[in-house]
């Protein structure tokens, strides 16, 4: 028997022109690699890597789309055949038929052609209180070659309606988190047992939703999210285009971000293709509510805008059933900020009391409120808190509460949620973060970032049981 050697090359080297970006220093020979972002620079094969026989002609991607009409819902599919027939010489083309069942694998609908539509009568509109799955099943024949694909759908639509983030048709709002891939155990790689812990704990705190902060996570990561009903705000890798956000930790000659040699036209390719990547791969799964291009970019820049708008323009021609967004740093407030207009839901990371107002939750309240006003009165868009909270050490206890204290983090968790319900454009509230997590060493760290609401071990500090009270009691709807 023959053998084959199958090589795997990683490089986890970051460059200008790398997403995210990165320099590497060369300090007499030794390679440094120095990064803009907070949170370990992980390397090595995150994901399982999966060897795929196909026969001569197959199934290489199914793309749905789904709407609803009352009492009704409609799956539009499209097929793409690939590959040779195996008998050049067969004159039988190939035939393409798709069936749709219920969850009990009765079939309810059919059609053929690579491209078409079914009508479900009845129907289970996906949603976080009944994650229905419906699975899509493409035959495609091609003489005596035959290729199978099963596929679940949710049926479900999301827009944006003035202010308002509607699911089905009905407002949502958003409660949960901003998460890692991350572990003492495993690092950044995939693991099913801590995934599974991560959504029991997401589910007994009462949250409803997370962002892939800040790159795409596993596909079995939303697999289990479409099963399990939650919603996702799904993250390009992004992150760190912000030098003057970082120049105390990154030494750069020049702090602006977009400009050749920084930032620039070769980077906006790679991001570009990181999106298309993205979503060829996740546009299917129903807990895909919305794509995020970016974490924290410098937009107070004039040249961030052609740069946005050539990412938004492009989610919009792969994609223009889910909202677009990215996720806005503190710096580029309404009166800076170059590119929001262009996006369909505003995303902010704030932490007043923290690292603004250190201390002060009274100050706090009143500029957080203060701004989120003014971004409701600029755009009138939606607006959705992806960031917000405060270190804490699990076990550190202070009377009165002080920073770094499990009670400070819960006073401040507790003030942000009295303001977001005050301000009537807030439709979600993900606090930073789910579990404390790996970083790179720094002052400003102890051991990593402990804003996690759980411990890395994915023990709850106090903040955590007064999230539950809140979550628990409130409905999806604001």
């Amino acid at each position: 028997m023959d053998s084959l050697r199958i090589t795997v090359r990683v490089d986890n080297r970051l460059t200008m022109h790398s997403i995210p970006p990165g320099i590497v220093d060369d300090d007499d020979g030794r390679l440094r690699q120095n990064y803009f972002h907070d949170f370990f620079n992980y390397a090595g094969l995150a994901r399982s890597v999966w060897l795929i026989s196909t026969p001569g002609r197959y199934i290489a991607d199914i793309a749905v789309r789904t709407d609803l009409e009352t009492g009704r819902g409609v799956v539009h599919y499209e097929a793409e055949i690939a590959g040779t027939d195996l008998d050049p010489s067969d004159p039988r083309p190939g035939h393409t038929t798709v069936v749709l069942r219920d969850a009990s694998g009765a079939s309810i609908a059919a059609s053929s052609g690579a491209i078409g539509s079914v009508t479900v009568e009845g129907v289970q509109p996906w949603s976080p209180e009944n994650p229905y799955l419906y699975t899509l099943e493409v035959r495609h024949e091609s003489g005596a070659v035959v290729d199978v694909y099963s596929l679940p759908v949710g049926i479900r639509t999301i827009r944006v309606e003035g202010a308002r983030l509607l699911l089905n048709g009905e407002p949502i709002y958003l409660r949960g988190f901003g998460m890692h891939e991350d572990a003492a155990w495993r690092g950044k790689g995939h693991d099913d047992v801590r995934m599974t812990r991560d959504f029991a704990l997401l589910r007994w705190i009462g949250a409803n939703s997370f962002r892939t902060s800040h790159y795409p996570y596993a596909e079995e990561v939303l697999d289990l999210a479409d099963r399990l009903g939650f919603l996702v705000i799904d993250e390009t890798a992004a992150v760190g285009l912000n030098l003057a956000l970082n120049s105390e930790r990154v030494a750069v000659d020049d702090t602006r971000t977009f400009r050749p040699g920084a930032v620039d036209d070769t980077t906006l390719e790679t991001n570009l293709a990181a999106i298309r990547e993205l979503i060829a791969r996740d546009k299917n799964h129903p807990s895909v509510v919305m794509w995020s291009v970016a974490n924290e970019p410098d937009t107070t820049e004039p040249a961030s805008r052609p740069y946005f708008t050539a990412l938004t323009q492009l989610v919009r021609d792969l994609d223009a059933t889910r909202p677009v967004s990215f996720a806005n740093v503190a710096l580029a407030t309404p009166d800076v900020d170059q590119v929001t207009d262009l996006f369909d839901v505003i995303l902010l990371n704030r932490y007043f009391g923290w690292y603004v107002d250190t201390g002060d939750l009274i100050s706090a309240e009143r500029r957080l409120e203060d701004e989120l006003r003014l971004w409701a009165n600029r755009h009138n868009k939606p607006i959705v808190i992806t960031e917000f909270g405060a270190d804490a050490v699990a076990g550190l206890h202070s009377l009165p509460a002080q920073m770094w204290s499990e009670e400070f983090q819960r006073q401040l968790v507790s003030t942000y949620l009295d303001v977001f319900a005050r301000v009537e454009n807030v439709v979600g509230e993900h606090v930073w973060s789910f579990a404390d997590f790996a970083t790179m060493q720094g002052t400003n760290r102890v051991i990593g970032n402990r804003k996690g609401v759980f411990s890395r071990e994915r023990e709850p500090k106090a903040v955590a049981y007064l999230l539950r009270e809140r979550w628990s009691a409130k409905p999806d709807t604001p």
